[in-house]
C-alpha cells in the first residue's frame, strides 16, 4: 500500500476513545485520507450469562437503556471531536452480531482500522471481547493501528521501529506502513531469521523500501532475545525512543479459541506505543 485513503476507527463507550480519534483526524490530515467512525459493542444483555435466567425479561429494558446510555455518551464525545476537526468524519453504528466477525467484514474495504488496546480494568469496555483486536485482524486481512490504553506523548510516526520476519504477515505490515514510513525521521530496524544472513535479509528490506521513496535513515539493532520476543520487541522500542511499532500478527483459530504467537500476544498485552500490525 502507497497510499491511505480510507479509515475505519473502532469507537465504543470508553472515553479512552478520544485518543484514536485523535490519532485519526492527525493521519486523515495528512493523508487525505476518509475516516468513518464505526460504534461496536455487544449488547450488555449478551455479556451478562445470569440476565438468561429468571426475571430476564424484567431486566431487558434497563439494559437496552444502559447501551443506548453508552452509545449517546460515545457519540457525544464524537461530536465535541468533530466541532474542532478540520476533516469531517463520518459516524455509524454496528447493528449485525457476531460483533468480531461483523466488525470484520466491515474492515474488507478499508485501508486502515484503527482500533484500542484492550484494558481489562475498564468497564466501559465489556461489550469488546478481550480478543476483539487480533481477531479482526486475522478475520478481515487488513492492518491495524492498535492505539495503547497508557499515555504514549504527543509525536507519531517520526522514529519507527519494524520488528522484521521473512513472512507475509511482516511483509503485509510494512506495505501497510508504507505511508507513514515515507514521513518518519528514522528507521529503527531488528530481524528474527534464523533461515538466512541478516544483513542480506536487511539489505534487500531496505532496498524494498527505498524503491518506494522511504527516505529515512534506517538503523539496524541487534535481533531480540527468541526467548522473550515480545518483551525484548518492547524493551527495544523504548530504548531507542520509538513512536510506531511496525510487526506482524501471528496466530490461529483452533476449536473456537484463538491462539497468539508469542509476541503477539506480549506486544498487544504490554505495549507503551501505537503498534501497526497485519495477518
Amino acid at each position: 500500500m502507497s497510499t491511505l485513503r480510507s479509515i475505519l476507527l473502532h469507537i465504543d463507550a470508553s472515553p479512552r476513545c478520544v485518543k484514536r480519534l485523535e490519532l485519526a483526524h492527525e493521519l486523515a490530515a495528512q493523508h487525505g485520507a476518509r475516516v468513518t467512525a464505526l460504534y461496536a459493542s455487544t449488547p450488555t444483555a449478551l455479556t451478562l450469562p445470569f440476565v438468561m435466567g429468571q426475571g430476564a425479561a424484567e431486566m431487558l429494558p434497563m439494559l437496552q437503556q444502559l447501551d443506548t446510555d453508552y452509545r449517546d455518551n460515545a457519540k457525544a464525545l464524537f461530536d465535541r471531536a468533530e466541532a474542532t476537526a478540520t476533516v469531517p468524519f463520518a459516524w455509524t453504528d454496528l447493528r449485525e452480531a457476531p460483533l468480531i466477525p461483523a466488525f470484520a467484514r466491515r474492515a474488507l474495504c478499508t485501508d486502515l482500522l484503527i482500533v484500542g488496546q484492550h484494558d481489562a480494568n475498564d468497564l466501559l469496555t465489556t461489550g469488546v471481547p478481550s480478543d476483539f483486536v487480533p481477531s479482526v485482524v486475522m478475520a478481515s486481512g487488513r492492518p491495524a493501528l492498535v492505539v495503547p490504553y497508557v499515555d504514549t506523548g504527543t509525536t507519531f510516526g517520526q522514529q519507527v521501529l519494524i520488528a522484521w520476519k521473512p513472512t507475509r504477515e511482516s511483509a503485509h505490515a510494512v506495505a501497510a506502513a508504507i505511508p507513514f514510513l515515507q514521513r518518519a525521521q528514522r528507521i529503527h530496524l531488528t530481524i528474527a531469521d534464523d533461515s538466512a544472513e541478516p544483513s542480506e535479509c536487511a539489505a534487500a528490506l531496505e532496498d524494498h523500501l527505498r524503491l518506494h521513496d522511504v527516505q529515512a535513515p534506517i538503523q539496524r539493532h541487534a535481533a531480540v532475545a527468541a526467548g522473550e520476543p515480545g518483551e525484548g520487541i518492547l524493551s527495544l522500542a523504548a530504548d531507542v525512543g520509538a513512536d510506531l511499532l511496525v510487526m506482524g500478527c501471528y496466530g490461529h483459530s483452533r476449536a473456537r479459541e484463538l491462539v497468539l504467537g508469542g509476541a503477539t500476544r506480549t506486544v498487544l498485552r504490554s505495549m507503551t506505543l501505537p503498534v501497526l500490525m497485519a495477518h
